[in-house]
């Protein structure tokens, strides 16, 4: 990262023009502290150091940047400087690039390439959205199985020129099926005459072009690997994926997770290129519909308006009762959400989180229950509140509405997730807000319902 020093120093040298200092400065920078400086420096600015990069260290930086950050380079640099710039981007990272771009803009930048680069972009973007396919890079390194070691080294420094990676090494035959894989160090270290195909490694493992990237991600983290190829339906390789795409879409999905835990649809932009009106339609459905929830507690309120008028005592409990039951709730949906979505858990386990989370918010639920009677009673005898003669009924009231809506709220926050998934719908839809608002509601009920059991005949 660039220190706050550097930064400062950086941004003096703009101010001041000193433009040759700057391409000096640049040179001992890493490309994604490069980027990370584009990004906090106004537009305007970025264009200028933008264009003091070398061709292929401004393609390398670019591929580094944020997609807005990429657009508004491009509509400010001259068609040659983004041809160049898009011309020297790996295949993986242009393709991330031309979907997000309008359609005319896709059509201008792949002209500018070369056929067999024009050949592959369009290929890469024939590929259904978020599937392995759209992701993988065509530039890998293969070599035949009769091949001995030595032969298939000279290939690799013949070929190596920006290659993705050199560290594995693909074995492919001459129909083009992927046979198997070779760190680049079994290699050097077998015995040059060795047939490669006696060369012994890890066991194969491809990757389907139509793999979704949810599935792609669970296979690198299943496998343990930094690249796997990516095969048709036949077998033949068609290009690989390397573990920091994986790690890209790992960190998108669970953006969108968070989003939509918090209670709203998840954003397909980075906050700051999302427009105020297409915040407002993401946030505005699910408020509206979190909002409608709380009309039923109102309802609910209002239909036991008299009980709540004869022992207003009920009314200065009720934040603390629905709170609970929300909170409880919240917990247990985040809990099966994430375990769901690392594969701790699958729809079969349902029973047993079922017997788990009612233990749990069993004992839970006794504790908060204890907690909130002895916050009665205690209140009751040192004369903060009075309760009347009542003050053990209303500790009970207390004490076993706390009770029913944990461990209500611990089981609809636990099994929603997997009603669901059952339906083939996102768990993360069951987003904290949307489980607390439905234990509100039914929180409610279960705290007027056990005030009539106690409190009847008595403060109502």
């Amino acid at each position: 990262m660039i220190g706050k020093l550097l930064q400062a120093e950086l941004e003096h040298l703009i101010e001041i023009g000193a433009w040759e200092q700057l391409r000096s400065e640049f040179s001992e920078i890493e490309p994604p502290d490069i980027a990370d400086l584009l990004v906090d420096l106004p537009v305007e600015q970025a264009v200028v150091l933008f264009r003091l990069l070398p061709r292929d260290r401004g393609a390398e930086v670019f591929s580094y940047l944020p997609f807005e950050r990429q657009e508004e380079l491009v509509e400010s640099l001259g068609n040659e400087q983004v041809q160049a710039i898009f011309q020297r981007m790996s295949p993986d990272d242009r393709t991330r690039l031309l979907e997000e771009m309008p359609a005319e803009v896709t059509r201008r930048l792949i002209a500018t390439l070369a056929p067999n680069e024009s050949q592959q972009a369009r290929e890469l973007l024939g590929y259904p959205e978020n599937t392995a396919g759209r992701i993988m890079t065509p530039r890998y390194v293969a070599v035949r199985p009769e091949m001995t070691a030595a032969q298939a080294l000279a290939h690799i420094r013949a070929n190596a020129a920006g290659k993705e990676t050199l560290d594995v090494v693909f074995v492919v035959d001459a129909s083009g099926k992927v046979l198997e894989d070779l760190y680049l160090s079994t290699l050097a270290l077998a015995d040059p005459d060795t047939s490669v195909s006696e060369l012994e490694d890890r066991p194969m493992i491809a990757i389907p072009a139509t793999t979704t990237s949810e599935e792609l991600v669970r296979t690198f983290e299943r496998y343990d690997r930094f690249v796997l190829p990516v095969t048709d339906v036949d077998g033949n390789m068609l290009g690989i994926i390397t573990a920091d795409d994986v790690l890209d879409i790992a960190e998108e999905r669970a953006t969108q997770d968070i989003q939509r835990l918090g209670g709203m649809e998840a954003l397909e932009e980075p906050y700051r290129a999302v427009s105020v009106w297409r915040m407002v339609q993401k946030r505005g459905a699910w408020l509206s519909i979190l909002f409608a929830g709380q009309l039923l507690t109102a309802t609910v309120m209002e239909r036991f308006e008299g009980a709540i008028a004869d022992a207003l005592v009920l009314a200065v409990f009720i934040p603390l009762i629905i709170s609970s039951g929300g909170n409880s709730g919240s917990q247990a949906t985040s809990l099966i959400i994430r375990a769901l979505a690392l594969q701790e858990l699958h729809l079969r386990d349902w029973f047993r989180v079922l017997r788990r989370e009612f233990a749990t918010a069993l004992l839970l639920g006794l504790w908060l229950g204890l907690l909130g009677l002895l916050r009665v009673q205690a209140w009751h005898w040192m004369g903060w509140a009075d309760y009347t003669q009542y003050s053990a009924r209303v500790a009970a009231t207390i004490a076993l509405s706390l009770l029913g809506v944990v461990l209500w709220g611990s089981l609809v926050g636990s099994m929603l997730p997997f009603v669901l998934k059952r339906a083939g719908l996102d768990p993360a839809t069951s987003s904290a807000p949307f489980v607390a608002t439905l234990v509100d509601v039914t929180g409610l009920l279960i705290y007027l319902g056990a005030a009539t059991l106690f409190l009847t005949g008595a403060l109502i």
